[in-house]
């Protein structure tokens, strides 16, 4: 018996929107990633970019476990000597909170030539209000909620 693998006009893209209040931050993006990469469906190849459009909502109000809010920080350097730059991850919620979540995913995503292009189908806004109301996106729900 052949495997099957489906060919890139084959592909179907739906739209899904996720509400990422208290959502645990780590577990959520593991499962935006899974859904931007297309292993969620039967005819996963991971040569093809067969993901779906994800739309978050809510992302200012994300759960965070842990002290994280004040000990997380991410760093980026400018290239020159003495150019490093760091923000906590407070900071980074009080200026934007979609790029936590953007940042999350990106990381979880495999770095090859397809991520750029899945990332570009993840949506992230700060509030409960968006802009793809047109596409009709379908409520998609995890339980990620912390155990404890």
């Amino acid at each position: 018996m052949k495997t099957y693998s489906p060919k890139a006009s084959e592909i179907s893209r739906t739209w899904y929107l996720v509400d990422a209040k208290d959502q645990v931050l780590g577990r959520l993006a593991s499962h935006l990633a899974m859904f931007l990469q297309g292993k969620h469906k039967p005819g996963f190849a991971a040569h093809l970019d067969s993901g779906d459009f994800v739309v978050v909502i809510n992302a200012s109000k994300i759960k965070l476990t842990g002290n994280k809010l004040e000990d997380k920080t991410y760093y980026h350097h400018s290239g020159y000597p003495g150019g490093i730059k760091e923000t906590s991850l407070k900071q980074k919620m009080a200026q934007d909170p979609s790029w936590v979540i953007k940042h999350a995913v990106a990381g979880m995503l495999p770095k090859n030539r397809l991520s750029d292009d899945r990332l570009k189908r993840l949506k992230v806004y700060a509030s409960s209000q968006h802009l793809h109301a047109g596409q009709t996106p379908v409520p998609l729900s995890f339980d990620t909620k912390e155990s404890n």
